[in-house]
């Protein structure tokens, strides 16, 4: 049984513990949170009787947790992730897990100084259609095309039209499109096809400071790839991959559930296999499985995937002019 710590107490941290109770190898000791009611509140959903922290390193320092799960805003990832892990804890990263290259890079020599595992928590890689995706690949034949969109407008952007700038629209927790769906379409091509030869990116600034909405191109050197994102519009598109055979068409980029092939001559093979668990179980299981097995990085969520992804998202907001505190480019 790995013994766990969770920082934050939002939806996405309930999501992720109902998929790791799945596992039947997670145990929820310990909870940290800026406020103590908050903790305790969440606390009191779990049988397991978590212990609640408003100082993360008083959780991390004993030896009440094993590993720690990360879902605080998109700039505290880095500090807090390398604060565990100088403690001995394994870290598992909600995306994107760092603001920057330069931050992820830290945070990859302190996983590997201190001996310890270090996962980004991207789900979409590890579920069961994702697979199905990359062990079919070879049926389109030479791939030319891969296309996916995340679209999905705020529940917080009436409030920022309103005036009121909420975490999900402010630059000081490193949020905005790119950030918080663009990844969803970009970690899966690094994963199935490696990085880019050159990036081009355009976006929507909004007046916070943020992305609302943009595209990447990305060229390889037989294909090409098209992302679209929005946090300000929806988008109802299904991903494609498109191959000199046939093209491979998924229902949703960030939770495939439905994965079918239309070949040229007409006829559709449906690939898709059944999903027996809660979307985030099987992030949870592949982090479990690489503490237990002695491992330290997984070969789907790797860290050079998650290297290049950052790497891409940082070019793109260059291109952008979409800024952070912590990054160091001119």
């Amino acid at each position: 049984m790995i013994r766990f710590g969770i920082v934050g107490t939002n939806w996405i941290t309930e999501r992720f513990v109902q998929g790791a109770v799945e596992t039947d190898q997670f145990i929820l000791s310990a909870i940290y949170s800026r406020t103590e009611e908050k903790g305790k509140a969440f606390a009191a959903k779990y049988n397991s009787a978590p212990q609640v922290f408003t100082d993360l390193e008083a959780m991390v320092s004993g030896d009440l947790v094993d590993a720690v799960y990360i879902a605080s805003p998109n700039s505290y990832h880095a500090e807090q992730a390398m604060l565990c892990m100088k403690h001995g804890k394994h870290v598992l990263c909600e995306k994107p897990m760092a603001t920057n290259t330069r931050e992820l890079d830290q945070m990859i020599q302190t996983a590997k100084a201190h001996d310890v595992v270090l996962m980004e928590a991207l789900k979409s890689t590890l579920m069961p259609n994702f697979c199905v995706i990359r062990d079919n690949l070879y049926k389109l034949d030479r791939v030319r095309r891969y296309f996916a969109s995340y679209g999905q407008y705020s529940s917080r952007y009436d409030a920022f039209k309103q005036g009121t700038v909420l975490n999900a629209f402010n630059p000081a927790f490193s949020n905005g499109s790119l950030m918080d769906l663009g990844i969803y379409c970009i970690y899966p091509l690094v994963a199935l096809f490696g990085e880019p030869l050159t990036v081009q990116a355009s976006g929507v600034m909004l007046p916070s400071g943020v992305d609302g909405e943009g595209s990447v191109l990305m060229k390889y050197e037989e294909m090409e790839a098209v992302i679209m994102h929005s946090k300000i519009s929806d988008s109802y598109l299904q991903a494609e991959i498109q191959g000199e055979n046939g093209t491979m068409v998924i229902d949703k980029i960030n939770q495939p559930y439905d994965v079918k092939i239309h070949y040229r001559d007409g006829t559709i093979e449906n690939l898709t296999r059944p999903q027996m668990h809660e979307s985030m179980y099987y992030e949870a299981k592949e982090f479990i499985q690489l503490i237990q097995s002695g491992q330290h990085e997984s070969a789907i969520n790797s860290l050079a995937t998650s290297r290049s992804v950052s790497n891409i998202m940082e070019q793109a907001r260059q291109q952008i002019g979409l800024r952070y505190n912590t990054d160091n480019w001119n």
